[in-house]
């Protein structure tokens, strides 16, 4: 499945259950610069700051049964769930996190500036579980219940993280226009977010899944986003690029040797996230330092969150 530069609408290739993500042409995706806050944001006399002590008050610990554990034999990813904003893709995943469906599968399909793609038993774009399709999730109804924090207000809209979750949402004010009290947001498709493949069917998204190397905005509304990488985007961006038409890996594709969730893991083997709490003044100092390093270019993915991982146990060989 391709998207044309010219017409945005999916176009159905010759397979008839195709689970791919729609790829943008290649001078498109080749054009995106890439979301490193922490790496890339740079005073102005082009020194990179050392990084600072933070508290332990500061850091916002990922649940375990949110936390998923992909072991591929380029090193360990892990990725932040967040069921806020898509809990019928969350649960899809754990529970093919839980069954092993993933244990073995290949990144099929990987564009360099772009994503890395897998979820797929048949390895060609065709796979997908035995379960039924799920309904697309592409926004959800936030509330003041939410841990949101704002990082940008531009007009009619507001920019910030829910967990470790870049999202755009409408306005707070808002809420107190609407029935339920909420306002639509949804997630946005910085370096690691992760988000769901499907057909050109909205509802038709199934096992695959993919990983974003660097950002492209251009997704959002249109993919279920249903969690972030928190450590491991340098294994992302490792996987192996597609020699094949569409970025698809026709020889020796990396896999993912064991996927679960960190809450089934031997305590032994069970890693531990902390991710610096968007609330925390901490925060607030980074992002003041991120802002005057990018200026009018800054954007919501140059937004690096600091990570402490421990516990890490030995990765699946």
């Amino acid at each position: 499945m391709t998207v044309s530069t010219t017409d945005a609408r999916p176009l159905r290739d010759a397979r008839s259950r195709t689970r791919s993500l729609p790829l943008i042409a290649c001078l498109l995706a080749l054009a995106v610069t890439p979301g490193h806050a922490q790496a890339q944001a740079q005073a102005p006399n082009g020194v990179i700051p050392a990084a600072p002590a933070y508290a332990a008050a500061d850091w916002r610990p990922v649940p375990a049964d949110n936390l998923l554990v992909i072991d591929t034999n380029r090193g360990r990813i892990l990725v932040e769930m967040t069921p806020e904003v898509a809990p019928l893709h969350v649960e899809r995943m754990r529970v093919l996190a839980r069954r092993g469906f993933f244990d073995g599968i290949v990144f099929h399909r990987v564009i360099d500036a772009f994503m890395a793609q897998t979820g797929d038993p048949l390895g060609t774009g065709d796979g997908q579980s035995p379960f039924p399709d799920l309904k697309a999730e592409f926004t959800f109804r936030r509330g003041p219940e939410m841990p949101f924090v704002p990082v940008a207000e531009p007009a009619g809209a507001m920019l910030g993280f829910l967990n470790s979750l870049p999202i755009q949402t409408q306005p707070t004010a808002l809420m107190a226009t609407t029935a339920d009290g909420k306002v639509h947001g949804w997630g946005t498709y910085c370096p690691g977010v992760a988000g769901m493949a499907r057909d050109e069917a909205n509802d038709s998204a199934n096992s695959q899944f993919f990983l974003m190397r660097q950002p492209y905005p251009a997704l959002d509304k249109r993919y279920t986003v249903w969690g972030r990488v928190v450590s491991g985007l340098d294994v992302v961006r490792a996987i192996k690029v597609g020699d094949g038409d569409n970025g698809m890996v026709t020889a020796d594709p990396d896999r993912m040797i064991r996927v679960r969730i960190a809450a089934d893991l031997a305590e032994i083997d069970r890693p531990v996230v902390n991710v610096l709490n968007p609330s925390s003044a901490a925060f607030r100092t980074l992002m003041a330092g991120v802002r005057t390093a990018r200026g009018a270019d800054f954007s919501v993915c140059d937004v690096d969150l600091p990570v402490q991982v421990s516990g890490m146990g030995a990765p699946a060989a």
